[in-house]
């Protein structure tokens, strides 16, 4: 009999962009794949791509908790209809909500995959700190389930969660990331032109560095530093981080910083690009500096989890202290005026991705924890 695999991930677009691939081995592997997300307009994709898709009432803020439980609710009865003997939760929602059903249906092993522990876990103060207490025990009864792994896209957060004690350590599992397919990001040459292209690829949110990027790039223009600035990127309006439009409108009438907005071809950006910054406060992995190391372009990133696990430091890129734009904006400098160094950077970047990050490498490594969970499905 076919053995049954459902991933569970909040926003279709992240599942298209971050773990269709994986979903892909599964099937090769021998599983039926079902994949259940919010509604969005990539759900189409998914459908295309031949899995089985179910809709669930997933929200990316969340803050009614009526809606929240039947949230739960619709989870907890997705799998008792399904009954899978694989499930794969991705991102913080699914993991919760899918870890604490899990417990009370019929599932055989389950993986949960912790690729960043969010906007909570940034902000400090009394109200913070008891929102992270709570979803400390949330996490705990996601994640008590006997047959489970958790995986991890940096050992910061596996550690901040074994410290809070709601997890056994040898439930953690260590991937770096969602891999990059390095056929789609080809090794080119960097474009010779007057000003080096410094970008920026996120969310914009300020917990993504943003307005310290704005900042270093107002530092380096005032000490006569010749470069383009892009951001590139959209807003997200269910984010409490979220940059507002009246910001972007403001930064667009200055005319220091390129306002590119949305887009789908990273790769061509980068490959016309010098430098790929990140100045984020904290990461799971970013994936945006994967595909600038397999671009071969140099980066700029701040020495916080996720972020620093993503480069070699002094090697492919370099780490500058978070929430400070004057340093940011020297190590954009250095690199701005230094096309030897930055040019060694990215070629050492590339090797990094085709060692590390390659995306069948990150699918064979998921393929491993499938088989160990495989061999003790026990359906608590």
């Amino acid at each position: 009999m076919t053995p049954t695999f459902l991933m569970i991930v909040n926003d279709p677009a992240f599942f298209i962009s971050h773990r269709l691939a994986v979903a892909e081995g599964a099937r090769k592997a021998g599983y039926r794949v079902h994949v259940a997300t919010m509604d969005g307009g990539a759900v189409r994709a998914i459908e295309d791509n031949g899995f089985v898709h179910h809709i669930l009432p997933l929200t990316r803020s969340g803050r009614n908790p009526f809606r929240e439980l039947a949230a739960l609710f619709s989870v907890w009865r997705l799998l008792w209809r399904i009954r899978p003997n694989l499930l794969h939760l991705v991102t913080i929602k699914p993991v919760v909500y899918g870890g604490i059903a899990a417990r009370l249906a019929p599932v055989g092993g389950v993986v949960a995959a912790v690729s960043g522990l969010g906007f909570v876990f940034l902000v400090r103060g009394f109200k913070a700190s008891l929102l992270r207490k709570m979803i400390g025990f949330f996490y705990w009864l996601a994640l008590g389930k006997k047959n489970l792994r958790v995986i991890f896209q940096n050992s910061d957060d596996r550690e901040l969660l074994i410290s809070l004690g709601v997890l056994d350590p040898a439930k953690a599992e260590l991937i770096r990331g969602s891999g990059v397919d390095m056929s789609l990001y080809s090794f080119r040459p960097e474009p010779h032109t007057s000003s080096p292209v410094v970008c920026l690829a996120a969310r914009l949110l300020r917990d993504k560095g943003v307005l310290e990027f704005v900042e270093a790039a107002r530092i380096l223009q005032e000490r006569g530093v010749k470069a383009r600035f892009q951001l590139i990127g959209a807003i997200d309006p269910g984010n409490p981080a979220t940059i507002t439009e009246a910001e972007i409108a403001a930064w667009r009438d200055e005319g220091l910083i390129e306002i590119l907005g949305y887009r789908n071809d990273i790769s061509a950006l980068f490959a016309e690009a010098h430098v790929v910054t990140l100045p984020s406060y904290r990461e799971g992995l970013p994936k945006v500096l994967v595909e600038a190391a397999a671009s071969g372009r140099a980066v700029v990133t701040t020495d916080v989890p996720g972020c620093r696990d993503a480069i070699d430091p002094n090697v492919t890129g370099l780490l500058v202290p978070v929430c400070n734009a004057v340093a940011l904006a020297d190590g954009l400098q250095l690199l701005i005026d230094d096309a030897s160094l930055r040019q060694r950077m990215g070629a050492a970047g590339r090797a990094l991705a085709e060692s590390e990050f390659n995306l069948e490498k990150i699918v064979q490594q998921h393929l491993k924890i499938y088989s160990k969970l495989e061999r003790t499905f026990d359906h608590e």
